[in-house]
């Protein structure tokens, strides 16, 4: 009996999205470092008054990969959402890490956060659907 609970739970697992491992009340403190670029709002609500350089990140986990609409993404990250990348918790961090590295060209993005991606990924999530 335990075997096949165990083996349920690992197939369960696996059907399951990737998740980072951040802390959204860390995020929150370190997106002070994102809004300069970036705002979070929504069509009714600003939530973070942030720069327009970058795109709104309002909603950003689980929206394909280069799909706000007004801005003008690179062609790395066009690439990716093209090839159907949604961003989720882990594959975010992953980007905010090192884009240029992550998309394997030149990112717009050139701002790196090294340490609290994870984090700053979790605390966009609070903004998705």
């Amino acid at each position: 009996m335990k075997t096949i609970l165990a083996a349920s739970a690992t197939l369960i697992a696996l059907g399951l999205p990737a998740l980072a491992e951040g802390d959204a009340a860390k995020g929150e403190k370190e997106f002070r470092k994102c809004k300069a670029c970036h705002m979070i709002a929504s069509d009714s609500e600003t939530i973070v008054k942030g720069g327009k350089t970058g795109p709104n990140l309002y909603g950003v986990v689980g929206r394909t990969a280069g799909s706000d609409e007004g801005f003008k993404y690179s062609d790395g990250l066009a690439a990716k959402g093209e090839e159907g990348l949604v961003w989720d918790e882990a594959e975010l961090a992953a980007f905010i890490t090192d884009p240029s590295d992550y998309l394997g060209s030149r990112s717009k993005m050139t701002f790196k956060l090294r340490k609290g991606a994870e984090d700053v990924a979790a605390y966009l999530a609070t903004f998705s659907e």
